[in-house]
């Protein structure tokens, strides 16, 4: 009788200590939970072998794969980059004030087994901005440091806008020599002077008289009242 007691006190324990087990792995609010990732949607989304979706709090990396929404400048490249670090790991998230999201999405501080913490690496990396909301706020300093640091040193989606003010600035010098080109072209000809000597890049010389195909777009080096002035100068008329 004693033995049958004792064999039932132990079973009570046994599934006292499974069911502690399995609530530890369950993920509550401001606590931690082990699991492996099976595959990476985008920059800040991925999904575990339990088939459990997570989505990176206080950061955000670029669109890829949202629905009716363009891909967003740098979203790829951050994607792969998330890819490369957590695809097939091992990993500990660790919860803030809500464990989910109203997409029932895990929201999660993702650490990796060498203690990496993955959400502040992609901001300080240039692969995500900061998005902080409230309630879970718990490393928001840490993430506003790192982005500070990420757009001082023009770090990845940053450095953008330098590219972008590059090619803002290639285009107005573009514009520019344009304008200066088309006033060029519209040079006012000396007194009973109208046809304009040019000079090539072959070093050949030549005359255009008002009409001609080439006359508006040609820049007068030299005025001539007539082709035979033209000719006494050593210019010869266009071959066609």
């Amino acid at each position: 009788m004693i033995m049958k007691r004792m064999t039932v006190m132990y079973l009570f324990a046994f599934a006292l200590l499974l069911a502690a087990c399995s609530a530890s792995n369950q993920p509550q609010a401001n606590g931690q939970i082990e699991a492996t990732v099976k595959r990476v949607v985008d920059g800040d989304t991925f999904e575990l072998e339990s088939g459990e979706k997570v989505r990176m709090i206080g950061m955000d990396t670029p669109e890829t794969v949202k629905p009716n929404h363009p891909v967003e400048p740098y979203g790829k490249e951050a994607s792969n980059y998330t890819k490369e670090l957590l695809t097939g790991q091992k990993v500990t998230l660790k919860f803030d004030a809500e464990p989910y999201d109203k997409y029932k999405r895990l929201l999660a501080y993702v650490y990796m087994s060498d203690g990496t913490f993955v959400n502040e690496k992609l901001v300080r990396d240039g692969y995500a901005r900061i998005m902080t909301i409230p309630p879970n706020v718990a490393h928001a300093d840490l993430f506003l440091e790192a982005e500070r640091e990420a757009r001082e040193q023009n770090r990845g989606l940053w450095g953008l806008e330098d590219e972008k003010k590059a090619e803002s600035k290639k285009k107005e010098d573009k514009s520019k020599k344009k304008e200066k080109d088309s006033a060029s072209n519209t040079q006012t000809p000396p007194d009973g002077k109208l046809i304009k000597g040019n000079i090539n890049s072959k070093g050949d010389k030549i005359y255009h008289v008002p009409g001609s195909s080439s006359y508006e777009q040609t820049n007068a080096e030299m005025w001539f009242a007539t082709e035979e002035e033209a000719q006494a100068a050593g210019f010869r008329a266009p071959k066609r």
